[in-house]
This record gives structure tokens, sequence and C-alpha cells, in this order.
């Protein structure tokens, strides 16, 4: 491919600029390697752009983000800012984001590579080969429901107001984009939510239902109510393909499911929007882990995570499945061939340095090619 890819890189806060860092190092490997070119921005989001605009994320990179290809995020937040206006903090800088490029269908993958299976907290053979994709809806429910908000009462007492709610439209194209990528797995799709309780989950069983039944009768759907699912995933994980639920209840079943694998370290995640008329989506790709500020600056972070959402902007932003999957089999030998960061140190393996683990990267990748 000869065709420049346009990027805007936003490293955010902590050690997202660490890890950042050897993404880039990833991105100039492939221009150099494969054929292709990226067109690298770069802008500030979180707290970052908060102490430089006074703002989660300025107008300006807000438009840089809305007219690239993709967008790479390393992460946001920290103690620093905790004492910030609620709409200024870090994490709203990534609300932003996902609310304005409408990136709706959050790809969440849970996967355990043969050299960390032990890491897991979880027996070994209840994760062995395990390869879960949670499919989260991302700017509907209760994250952005109204009304919302903490009011005092006429006796002194307070009171605060989250609204869940949902459309048809909004369960159904996350539904879709569950059922597309279902039919590229297992062609199995658990829907979750809590139908039992909630007036939201009613009307999200019947819609995902209705659309299975309309255009999806190939595939294997099976509902599940969303804490039966958490106890499923300690359970008998690998049970599951592709999850498909709700903003709130996906927030917490993919951490969960995150930590089968052993460390956060080790997980990226897609957020993609609705397909233009040229079939192009806006998206977004970041690390699962924090910014974690207790480690920042020391050169320890696992940057593993953020290079492989990168993989995942290969495939599901260019179309080049083949490099992503150059990228991961890289990850993975170097894995196999016994390189740690602090977060997955095993006995008897080689401890690295977030820089070292990215050299490592670009040296499989050589012997790839």
């Amino acid at each position: 491919m000869t065709a420049n890819k346009k990027l805007l890189i936003l490293p955010g806060d902590g050690i997202g600029a660490e890890v950042m860092v050897e993404v880039q190092r990833v991105i100039g490997w492939m221009a150099a390697n494969r054929s292709v070119s990226f067109d690298v921005d770069e802008g500030l989001v979180g707290g970052a752009a908060y102490d430089a605009h006074g703002v989660s994320i300025s107008d300006s990179d807000l438009d840089k983000a809305m007219n690239v290809d993709a967008v790479l995020l390393g992460a946001v937040g920290g103690p620093k800012w905790d004492n910030v206006a609620r709409e200024h903090r870090p994490e709203a800088g990534l609300l932003t984001l996902r609310k304005e490029m409408d990136l709706y269908a959050n790809l969440r993958p849970a996967i355990v590579f043969d050299a960390l299976a032990e890491a897991s907290s979880l027996k070994t053979e209840l994760v062995q080969g395990l390869d879960i994709l949670i499919v989260r809806e991302l700017t509907g429910g209760v994250y952005f429901g109204e009304p919302r908000g903490i009011e005092e009462l006429e006796d002194g007492t307070r009171r605060g107001v989250d609204t869940q709610v949902y459309t048809s439209p909004e369960i159904e194209r996350v539904a879709r984009v569950a059922f597309e990528l279902a039919r590229k797995r297992g062609n199995k799709l658990h829907s979750v939510e809590k139908a039992n309780v909630m007036e939201t989950g009613v009307l999200w069983r019947s819609v995902v239902g209705d659309l299975h039944a309309a255009e999806y009768s190939d595939v294997k759907l099976e509902n599940m109510y969303a804490d039966n699912c958490a106890m499923q995933l300690v359970r008998t994980p690998k049970q599951f393909d592709v999850v498909v639920t709700d903003n709130l209840f996906g927030d917490v079943l993919s951490d969960c499911a995150a930590m089968l694998t052993g460390s956060l370290g080790m997980l990226p995640s897609a957020s993609l929007g609705g397909a233009d008329e040229s079939g192009r989506r806006k998206a977004m790709y970041e690390p699962v882990h924090g910014s974690a500020p207790d480690i920042s600056g020391q050169g320890i972070a696992n940057p593993l995570a953020c290079i492989l959402s990168f993989a995942m902007c290969l495939r599901y932003s260019f179309d080049m499945g083949e490099d992503a999957d150059l990228v991961e089999q890289a990850v993975q030998n170097v894995l196999g061939g016994g390189l740690r960061t602090g977060d997955i140190m095993q006995d008897g393996k080689a401890r690295v340095s977030t820089s070292g683990m990215g050299e490592a990267v670009i040296l499989a990748l050589d012997k790839l090619t």
C-alpha cells in the first residue's frame, strides 16, 4: 500500500507519553519496511491539555481528530487534576472525543498469550488459549443520560441522579457491529443486559433479538444477565467469544475479562464510529491501562498494549490485516523469548525497560520479514 495514512497521536498523561514513543518506533518501522507511509500529527488531551489550554482538549486538537483516519491515544488522568472542575478533568477529554467522533462501538479483546497463561489469577487450564472480544456501547447509557446531577433537598440531605437511557437505533448499530465480528470469528454472540429489572434491558434484548432474526440468524445468539456474565467470566471464560453489552456493563465486564489475562498492560482497545459513504470510519485506539502516575517517568511501563492498539488500527482502520498479524506475532515472539516488563514479570524471565521492550519488538519484526 502506498497511500499516506493520517494519524493523530495524543500521548496524554503519565505513562501515556512513554509508551507512545515505542508505538512511534513501530510506525517508523512500518514506513521503512512495509511500503506504507503515515502522516503523523500530535496533540494534547487530558491533564496535559488542561495545563496548556485550561480545557481537557482544545478545539484545534478536536478538529484534528475529526479529520484524520485514526487517533492513537496513550492515557489520561492523575491525582494532579483531582480538584479540577468536572467538565475540565482529564477524563472529560476522552469522553468529548468519543462523543464528538460518535465512537459508539468499543472493542476490548481479552487474549491470553501462551507465554503469559500462568500470570492469570485463574487456573492455567481455564485461560489457556482464551480469546474473548467484548463490544461495549460507548456513547449512550448512564454515562450520558439526562437528567443527572446532585441536588440539595428541603430536609438538608442530598440526592444524586443518573439516567440510564437508550434508543433502539443506538442498540441496533452496536449490535450490528458485534454480529459482523461474530461472523468473522466463532459465529457466536452473547448479548448481556439486565432485562429482569431494567426497562433499557428489556428494550436491549428485544432490539438485538429482532436484528438477529432479520439479518443474522446464522449466528448463535445467547442472552445473559450482566451479573451472571460476571460470574461466568471467572468460572468458565472460554464459553465466550464475542460479547455485546451497554456502556456501564461493558465498562465493568471488560475490566473483569481483562484481568483474566494477567495484566492490563497487555490489552488494547478500539473505538469505532459508523462508516461514511466511502466506507471510512472515525476511530480511536488506546491501551486499556490508565496513566499510572505512580510509575510515570521511571521507564518501566509496559508498551505492549499500546503497540497492540496500533495493530488494531492497522486491522480496522486501514484494512491491513497482514501487517496487524505481523505486529501481533512480533509481540508473541518477544514474550515467548522470555522478556518481561515489571507488571508481567515471572520467575526465570528477563526484566526489561519500556524502551527495551519496544526495541525487542522492532528486532522481532525484523526477523519476521
